[in-house]
Order: structure tokens, then sequence, then C-alpha cells
């Protein structure tokens, strides 16, 4: 007994060592590393003993989520990702406020649709009708345009063609040209209206009788002094040249038959001479005359 005391009272004399102070386990990188890993895997935390200081614990999910998201970290790439995302949210903002906008109808009531129907369709039958005598307006003014215009187009043909049986128009085409000498004097007013006769009866269309123009009421007289004859008033003398418009096939023929024209002026010591071309001119006008009894005919 004496002997276990010596050295406790020996042990009582000297100074106690120092202990050495361990940092708490959550002042440490390895200490927090070591929660996070407990964390993870279900087990319990730590607990500091009595008498030392509270331990922290271990920060949650939201807190690690707000570290890592904030400040942002962003990349040139998720930059162009954010960019593109926004521009397509806004092509379809404006896409599904334009479909609203079109359709306004959704909400009504089904007495409101009929009616609009109605309306619609009362509107498309009168449109319809309008056109319809629009249509018929216009065919009728291009109908009136094609008659007024054909009208005018046989007037103005039927007015050439009085007017070369008149004497007021200028008459070309087939015919003969007939030349009758007479150098004895011997052809007489009734022998020049026999050959008229006969160019007309064999279908002449248009006659000039050197300058004059034969027209339906030429007439021929003998001259009383000095010989000749006068058609219409003028002195025409020989040769006496009938250019006349017609089918040269019946116009020659006609004049050559036995004991017709040719042959009456060869017996008065005329000579005539017939020349058939494919194109004469007859350019000789005649004035025409004021009707002083005659009118036209109502109908």
């Amino acid at each position: 007994m004496s002997e276990e005391r010596e050295p406790r009272e020996r042990d009582a004399g000297r100074p106690e060592p120092e202990v050495p102070v361990v940092p708490e386990t959550g002042d440490t990188p390895g200490a927090r590393s070591a929660a996070a890993a407990r964390e993870a895997s279900g087990e319990p935390p730590v607990v500091a003993s009595a008498g030392s200081e509270p331990v922290e614990p271990p920060a949650d999910g939201r807190t690690r989520l707000r570290a890592a998201v904030w400040p942002p970290r962003v990349s040139r790439g998720q930059l162009v990702v954010a960019l593109l995302l926004f521009a397509l949210g806004l092509a379809l903002a404006i896409q599904v406020r334009s479909t609203n906008d079109h359709s306004e109808l959704r909400g009504a009531r089904q007495e409101d649709l009929v009616r609009i129907l109605d309306e619609l369709d009362g509107k498309q039958q009168r449109l319809q009708s309008e056109r319809t005598q629009l249509e018929q307006s216009l065919a009728q003014l291009e109908n009136s345009s094609n008659q007024a215009k054909e009208a005018q187009e046989q007037t103005r043909k039927k007015a050439a063609e009085l007017g070369v049986l008149a004497g007021t128009e200028k008459a070309t085409g087939p015919g003969i040209v007939l030349t009758i000498d007479d150098p004895q004097g011997q052809v007489k007013a009734d022998m020049l209206l026999d050959t008229l006769q006969e160019l007309r009866a064999a279908g002449a269309e248009a006659i000039q009788i050197n300058d004059v123009r034969v027209v339906a009421g030429t007439y021929f007289t003998d001259n009383s002094s000095g010989g000749g004859v006068q058609i219409d008033g003028k002195s025409v003398s020989q040769p006496f040249r009938f250019t006349v418009v017609g089918n040269p096939q019946d116009l020659a023929p006609a004049l050559n038959i036995p004991g017709g024209v040719v042959r009456s002026l060869e017996n008065h010591q005329a000579r005539a001479t017939i020349v058939q071309q494919q194109k004469v001119l007859v350019d000789a006008l005649a004035t025409p005359k004021p009707l002083q009894y005659g009118k036209p005919a109502a109908k």
C-alpha cells in the first residue's frame, strides 16, 4: 500500500501534460466530406458530445441547388438555346392569339350562328344575282356592239355598191375596152345607145365612154352642127372608147354575135376593137342630180 501511494504522490507533484485540442467535426473539409457521405448513405448525423459546441447540420438539397445555380454560369451554347426557346415561345403565343382572334364565333349561341348563316346565304344570293345581271348586260352590250358594227359595215358596202351604180364612186375589176374608130363620121347617137344596151344586157356593172360616166339617166343626142355625138349634154368625139367593168367572157361574145353591134358598125365603115383585160378602171364620176318629184316611200 505504501508503495502505491508513493508513485501517486510523486505523480501528483508533476505538472499534467497538455491534451491536444481536436477541432470540431464540422470545421474541417474532411469532416464536411464525411458528413456529406453519411447523409447520402442515410446514416444519422454525428451529434457533438456533451460539453462541446453544437455542430451545424449539413445543407439540404434546396440550398445546394441554389448554390449550384446562383451565381449563374452560362455558356455560349446555353445562351443560344435560350434565345431559340424564347423565339419559339413568342411565335407560339402570336399564333395562339391570332387563332383566338379568328374564332370569335366559338362562344356564340346557336340562334346567333343560325342568324349569321342566314345573312351570309342571303348576301351570297344577292351577289350571285348581281353577277348574273352584269353578265347579261355585258352580253347585250357586246351583241349590240357587234350588231351595230356589222350593220355599219354592211351599210358601207351597200353604199359603195350603190355609188358604183350611181356613178359617184370609182369602179375597178375585170372587163373589156371597146374602141370604135369612125373615120367617115357615120356613127350616130342611136348606134352608141344600141352598144350601151348590149353591154348592159351582157352584165356590165360600170361603163365609161371617153370621159363621161354612164348612169341610169344617161342620154345620147346628135350634134346639130359639126357632127359628133353628145352624151349627157357633153360633146364626145371619135374614136369612142368604152371602158366596161364586167365578165369579159360574157361581154365580148355579146358584141360579136351575128347581126350584133360589131356587124352593125362595120356596115357603117366603122371598126370595133375589143380587148379583154383582167383589171380595168372606171374613174369618171357623175354628178348626181337632186330629185325634184320622187321621194323614198315610207315603210
